[in-house]
């Protein structure tokens, strides 16, 4: 792959770091790099082992965006095409099996913030600016900004920063909820890592249900949501990992590593 790089590692092999690498165009996203992050995701969706996924960016941005270069000649056809292919490949991080993580090494601008809200946790560099300039190239957000943005943070606040365009540093990022931690720029990384691990210790079943049932039950009226999660909930029960995890409780010992079953 030419824009993304992707390694596993972690101390039982689970975790996976993709790595946006157009460093040169600030990790700006084009047609063909947008399709080798679906097909990574899709391959990496294959692999039970992995329980938990990073996404960072190589050198000084997180991801600048759309590539204005191939931008610059989308018309209508093309460009709603180009969008909801995006918008696609970040529902599918959005849904992915297991957590994913936004390690935001640098600037995250436009698509480049899509991304990040897509992911489960964002975590942010102290070098890190965020924003939504889509406005001063008169167009808007397209892979979703519109709509995860209001949802994560006050819908005024959102509002502003779509409106004037404006980038904010980490510390505000943080202060207004659109990061969840801030971290020393040496310290990115391993941060990640650090809770990469705590995600990747637990049962891989009971994790994947819990995403389900935040992720598609905050979408959902409370009764229903409260439905999905009653029945995730079952499921769960019976199952070697629930057996063993509070087996261990009551005897009082670790339990063994949990195995997805």
């Amino acid at each position: 792959m030419k824009g993304i790089k992707y390694e596993v590692t972690g101390q039982n092999g689970n975790i996976g770091i993709i790595t946006l690498n157009r460093p040169a165009a600030l990790n700006a996203m084009n047609t063909e790099t947008v399709n080798e992050m679906r097909q990574l995701l899709s391959e990496i969706n294959e692999d039970e082992n992995i329980r938990c996924l990073i996404l960072t960016g190589e050198g000084r941005a997180f991801c600048a965006g759309g590539d204005i270069n191939e931008e610059s000649e989308t018309r209508v056809i093309t460009g709603y095409k180009f969008s909801r292919n995006c918008a696609e490949v970040l529902d599918t991080i959005e849904h992915f099996r297991t957590p994913v993580i936004a390690a935001i090494n640098g600037y995250a601008l436009g698509g480049g913030l899509e991304f990040a809200l897509a992911c489960d946790i964002r975590i942010a560099s102290k070098k890190a600016y965020l924003g939504s300039p889509e406005i001063s190239l008169a167009v808007i957000p397209g892979w979703g900004g519109t709509q995860r943005l209001p949802r994560l943070i006050p819908v005024s606040k959102a509002k502003q920063l779509m409106f004037t365009g404006d980038k904010v540093s980490a510390e505000e990022a943080y202060r207004i909820g659109l990061v969840d931690e801030v971290s020393e720029p040496e310290d990115l990384m391993k941060d990640a890592m650090e809770m990469a691990e705590k995600i990747a210790h637990w049962g891989p079943l009971a994790m994947k249900y819990l995403k389900i049932a935040v992720t598609d039950g905050i979408e959902c009226d409370l009764q229903r949501g409260l439905q999905i999660e009653a029945a995730l909930f079952a499921q769960l029960y019976g199952t070697e990992d629930q057996q063993e995890a509070m087996h261990a409780f009551l005897e009082k010992r670790p339990p063994k590593p949990f195995i997805g079953k």
